[in-house]
């Protein structure tokens, strides 16, 4: 089960994950947005790292670090909601120090409710919200039907990227690119690009087993786990950011 170290691997390997995919995300916005996506995630994902806690022991305080960081670092949309999930996490969580399979949950339920009630998004509305949402549905009917924490976090990641490529045939309806209108269909939305990757570091390092980022079957590019790999990743064949 997950505690606090796996807690900070899944922060550590989210901030490399957005800084291996930053130009990217910068892209995806441009065609839509602002075009600063990727640079701002960047910028606010170095600063989390800068400030984490070296010395905590508890999955919230290290959740409460990250929102704080995102928030105070982070400019235009991304900053505010990506702070807000980890705030909300953090306070679901309060006082845990190992994290059952409905703590992981609970905690990414109520992310998602707080990107939901700053953004006021919902699925369909070509936002991040189209990734997140399924990937936690998906993370708590696995779970609920007997899959062990690894599975049901790689699900949440396949649900999430699933989710992601749903939004390129989606004509916006909040955000900048809703001024855009039909002009909006054909690019994905870059907030879901990086949900993404948030559950694809979550299904990276929650669901990994005392050993954490490395052991068999659980680090960045193992066979089946990892960023790239056939069918899973961002940029997997097919599936993935930037494809046709």
């Amino acid at each position: 089960m997950p505690d606090a170290g796996n807690v900070r691997r899944f922060i550590e390997q989210f901030a490399l994950l957005v800084d291996q995919h930053a130009q990217e995300l910068t892209e995806l916005d441009a065609a839509i947005g602002d075009g600063d996506h990727g640079i701002n995630m960047r910028r606010g994902m170095k600063a989390v790292i800068e400030r984490l806690p070296a010395d905590s022991s508890a999955p919230d305080v290290l959740l409460k670090s990250v929102g704080t960081s995102l928030i105070s670092k982070v400019g235009g949309a991304s900053g505010p909601l990506y702070g807000t999930a980890f705030l909300r996490a953090s306070k679901a969580v309060a006082g845990k120090v190992v994290l059952e399979p409905a703590d992981v949950v609970i905690l990414f339920r109520a992310a998602l409710q707080g990107v939901i009630d700053l953004g006021k998004a919902v699925r369909n509305d070509k936002t991040m919200v189209d990734a997140f949402e399924p990937a936690v549905d998906v993370l708590q009917s696995s779970l609920e039907n007997g899959k062990s924490m690894t599975d049901a976090l790689a699900a949440a990641k396949a649900a999430a990227q699933a989710g992601s490529d749903a939004t390129i045939d989606i004509v916006a309806r909040k955000g900048r690119a809703s001024y855009l209108g039909e002009r909006a269909r054909g690019h994905r939305d870059p907030g879901s690009a990086s949900t993404a990757l948030l559950f694809t570091a979550a299904a990276e390092t929650l669901g990994v087993p005392a050993g954490g980022l490395g052991a068999p079957g659980g680090g960045l590019g193992a066979p089946g786990g990892g960023l790239g790999a056939p069918g899973g990743g961002l940029g997997a064949p097919g599936g993935g950011l930037g494809a046709q």
